[in-house]
């Protein structure tokens, strides 16, 4: 008779409660007997039954043999082992293998090996080699390698130590938000100069850097350069905010190795996702061009090395079935070394005496899941509220990527609370190896927390948006404190109600200087709104004054005679240009009030200037605002044959509104999308909407104006979307993308759309595409050029011509009504025209030059006479032989698109509605970022980053 089964306490621990659900297990399975299970699982009886006996942890494998014996779920119960075995770590004693802490351990593990440590630094022996013949070769070289490389342990333990122990002198120093005042400061301190000084001298001359270390190494060898190693070189472009000192400090670099008499070599460490930021630098790209290095995985020679000679160092061995598990789950996977040696760490704590076993490493986690595990462990051993400081800490020391992975940032402690709650965190995790502290500043020990540890990476995913907006929160109160609390940088209107918005929302993620900061802004901007008021208050006055005054200058004009007339007159015409400057004044808070005191001087005195007064109140009668986004809009269209209007903001959502009574605009749905949104665009006639965000296209049918449904998105691709158009037809859709590809989709059944083609041509992001009237051509723009395609039949495009001139990205493209002539403009601050309508290939035809800026935007007028280009100014010229095209007229101030009413006689750009007179648009809170037409051109609205769409009447060709 078998021998019954000890009882289990179930609050006794998590070990007895893992082995109280084995049992659950086996009476699930119709309780085979120990024989019958031993049999299935090829364990013997005793280790199976010792495995739910609750007295010692069964090892992974012994676990998962019981399992499939009893039928279980495997991959589950091998999630719950990992969770019992890191809740059994996090719970034990500080002399048992689960201790907090890698003291003594002879690996590094999350933290990248320094200096001090290339004794115990293997397996890049050949690498190091190739860096240090190239630093010796030539006087600049970038290392690029993905996070997680080994890129620092090898610029530090590597090529450091070993210029070091040649004698040379080294700079070693991460940029940080302020490279040139971190080179500063080691300038200073090899040179025993002051750091304030020596920072100044640096940011106003380039020579600086080269001349002070020809000085500092007038007296060694010849062959003894100084080298500068700025490792982590890709927080010039996350952490450095100012783009004059990340220009001085490029500048430095170069002029200090580039110089003839030069006794300076720099090598720069940058993480791999960052060398499209490289290459946009040109002191970057000259100086790269032939001083490159890759870091690469370890082959599973160097890993073998990496693993056994640090133990073999400390007294320990590696097993085998524990050397090939690490080197089969690490073996050409980039960015794995941090995990590999933090999981490393974690087995030499659970070691058996002095060998490293595979249990161990599973009980760890692995590679997969030790990373994990020990956030969780210290996130667990923390109070509820400790928990929410940390939470807010890891938050804060991330610096979020935009087209990049998001890295780490470090903080000063000056941004962080000082209490004994904020201490005992930093000082756990810190002794977790979780993050890294000195006297000043704090920052995460590895991007690679970032990537593994659930936790945190749902937290940056959750709400990205709330967490861009700290941040700027956070960079705002840093600048105001830097400025002695100027007033003037605080923050006000549509920014300041995100931001108490973001403060009622989450309370405890704001510090205290944040929080002042927020009521400084709150009350600065309740004295603004009050002195409007009491100004509006003093106007009114002025309005009954003036009305007092008209009586009374009309009785004076009665009973004066002769010379008396004069002089009444002339005092009328003084008030009357007085409360005309008045109106100017109040125009923008109060356009009702502006009227009423521009008609009362008209009456007093009606000289021209009081009638131009007058007209300009007048001139652009602005109909309504719509309201209901929470951040800006980028993107405004109208419905070809009805009176929808869709508006696109960054807050996720696009709306649409009836617009058949200006005045009284109606929000007929929401569409919402879980991405910012980037653009709009009707198709077939007004009946489909489609809605581009960061990463998907969705087609909506919009034909029930108040219950829009979703017909599709487009299949996943592998770049992300940025911008939309139809065909005229309405039956095909072009899609750019952030790969520098354009995608053509069968639309004619929008719940099914279908990839018709996918056009090449652009070295990176699409920026616009256009269809010709006809629908026969596509023009695409990105990178310098813009493509041309016979789309005639979508299915088969031909590829037609590459237009190329431009020296810099190409922002927008537009076909004349024609289809003839073809405007493309660019970054490089001019607007070119290309006869397409004569011969088989394309011709260029004129450079328009003249702006001072990056043109955004061009557009032509109907009647394809007129073409308007738009940088820095509004520039009209007339095309009418393309050859030879003739600038009309020019309109200073900034604008970012332009576009022409249906009959050609008026013209809207950013701020201004255009018919051969300059009339301000100005009640936006911030930059307009798109205008359109409704069909017929009685209405045009504009769209902004103040989070508002308005919309304008334009009557009879002219904005009266």
């Amino acid at each position: 008779m078998p021998r019954a089964e000890r009882p289990l306490d179930p609050d006794a621990g998590p070990l007895t409660r893992f082995a109280a659900d084995l049992r659950r297990l086996r009476e699930a399975a119709g309780r085979p007997s120990c024989r019958a299970l031993a049999k299935r699982a090829h364990y013997s009886s005793t280790t199976l039954s010792d495995a739910a006996g609750g007295r010692t942890f069964p090892s992974l494998s012994v676990t998962l043999a019981y399992v499939e014996a009893c039928q279980g779920d495997c991959r589950a119960w091998e999630a719950r082992w990992h969770a019992v075995a890191a809740e059994m770590a996090a719970g034990a004693p500080a002399d048992e293998p689960g201790e907090a802490g890698p003291q003594g351990a002879p690996y590094a593990g999350l933290s990248a090996f320094q200096p001090e440590d290339a004794d115990r630094f293997f397996g890049r022996e050949r690498l190091t080699g190739e860096v240090l013949a190239k630093v010796r070769d030539r006087r600049f070289l970038a290392v690029f390698g993905p996070s997680g490389s080994g890129k620092s342990s090898l610029l530090r333990a590597g090529l450091v130590a070993r210029v070091r122990a040649a004698g040379w002198p080294v700079l070693l120093f991460t940029p940080g938000p302020h490279p040139v005042e971190e080179c500063a400061i080691r300038l200073a301190a090899a040179t025993g100069e002051a750091p304030g000084a020596l920072m100044t001298e640096l940011r106003d001359d380039p020579a600086t850097l080269h001349l002070r270390i020809r000085q500092a190494v007038i007296d060694r060898p010849p062959d003894n350069d100084t080298l500068i190693v700025a490792d982590q070189f890709e927080e010039v472009f996350t952490l450095c905010r100012d783009r004059d000192e990340r220009d001085a400090f490029l500048s430095l670099l170069i002029a200090a190795t580039t110089a003839t008499t030069s006794r300076t070599r720099v090598v720069l460490g940058v993480r791999a996702d960052f060398y499209g930021h490289c290459v946009q630098e040109p002191l970057l790209v000259e100086a790269m061009r032939d001083a490159q290095l890759a870091v690469g995985p370890m082959s599973s020679q160097e890993l073998r090395e990496a693993i056994t000679r640090p133990a073999l160092l400390a007294g320990c061995t590696v097993t085998g079935p524990l050397l090939a598990a690490v080197v089969a789950d690490t073996t050409g996977q980039p960015g794995a070394l941090p995990l590999v040696s933090h999981a490393m760490v974690e087995t030499w704590r659970r070691r058996s005496g002095s060998r490293l076993t595979l249990d161990g490493y599973l009980a760890a986690g692995g590679i997969q899941h030790a990373l994990a595990q020990t956030a969780e462990a210290a996130h667990r051993a923390l109070s509820p509220g400790q928990q929410d400081l940390a939470r807010s800490l890891f938050l804060r020391l991330t610096a979020l990527g935009v087209g990049t992975e998001d890295t780490r940032r470090r903080i000063t402690r000056d941004e962080l609370d000082p209490g004994p709650d904020t201490a005992f965190v930093l000082e756990s995790l810190a002794r977790q190896r979780l993050v890294t502290l000195d006297e000043e500043c704090v920052e995460i020990t590895h991007e690679a927390v970032i990537r593994c540890w659930p936790r945190l990476r749902g937290r940056l995913t959750e709400d990205r948006d709330r967490l861009l907006l700290h941040r700027q929160l956070t960079e705002a109160t840093a600048g105001w404190e830097a400025q002695d609390r100027d007033p003037h940088a605080l923050y006000r209107g549509a920014r300041l109600a995100a931001a108490l918005d973001l403060a009622a929302a989450d309370a405890g993620r704001l510090t205290s200087g944040e929080r002042c900061f927020l009521d400084a802004s709150r009350e600065a901007q309740d004295a603004e709104t009050a002195a409007v008021r009491r100004r509006t208050v003093r106007l009114r006055q002025l309005v009954t004054l003036l009305t007092v005054l008209v009586v009374i200058a009309a009785t004076a004009g009665v009973l004066a005679v002769g010379s008396r007339s004069s002089a009444i007159r002339q005092r009328n015409v003084a008030i009357a240009r007085k409360a005309a400057a008045d109106a100017a004044e109040v125009r923008q808070e109060n356009p009702a009030l502006a009227a009423q005191l521009n008609l009362a001087a008209y009456r007093l005195a009606g000289t021209d200037d009081v009638r131009a007064q007058l007209m300009s109140t007048f001139a652009t009668p602005y109909t309504s605002r719509l309201t209901g986004h929470t951040s800006d809009v980028v993107s405004i269209s109208f419905a070809p044959q009805n009176t929808v209007l869709a508006t696109a903001s960054w807050d996720r959502t696009v709306r649409l509104w009836d617009v058949e009574d200006a005045h009284h605009p109606v929000q007929l749905a929401v569409l919402y999308q879980p991405w910012r949104m980037l653009a709009v665009a009707f198709g077939q006639r007004g009946r489909v909407l489609a809605a581009v965000s960061e990463r998907s296209v969705r087609l909506w049918d919009v034909a029930n104006r108040r219950a829009p449904i979703e017909l599709s998105t487009l299949p996943d691709q592998p770049a992300a979307p940025t911008w939309v158009a139809f065909r005229p037809a309405g039956d095909v859709m072009a899609t750019g993308h952030t790969d520098g590809t354009t995608r053509l989709w069968d639309v004619r059944d929008s719940r099914q759309p279908s990839l018709l083609a996918t056009l090449p041509g652009h070295s990176d992001a699409v920026t616009s595409v256009a269809f010709s009237p006809d629908g026969h051509t596509l023009a695409t723009t990105g990178d310098t050029t813009a493509g041309l395609w016979d789309a005639t039949d979508p299915a088969r495009p031909r590829h037609l011509d590459v237009l190329r001139g431009h020296t810099d990205t190409v922002t927008s493209v537009a076909f004349s009504p024609d289809g003839r002539t073809v405007a493309t403009g660019s970054w490089d601050h001019t607007a070119r025209i290309w006869d397409i309508g004569s011969g088989p290939r394309t011709r260029p035809a004129a450079v328009l030059l003249g702006h001072p800026t990056i043109v955004w935007s061009v557009a032509f007028a109907p009647d394809s006479r007129t073409l308007v280009s738009v940088g820095g100014s509004t520039l009209l010229w007339d095309v009418t032989d393309p050859a030879h095209p003739k600038r009309v007229s020019a309109i200073p101030g900034g604008a970012y698109q332009a576009a022409f009413s249906p009959d050609s006689r008026v013209l809207a750009d950013s701020d201004r509605l255009l018919d051969l007179r300059d009339l301000s648009l100005g009640t936006h809170d911030d930059v307009v970022t798109s205008v359109a037409f409704a069909p017929g051109g009685h209405l045009l609205a504009s769209a902004s980053w103040d989070g508002t769409a308005r919309l304008w009447q334009v009557t009879g060709g002219r904005a009266l």
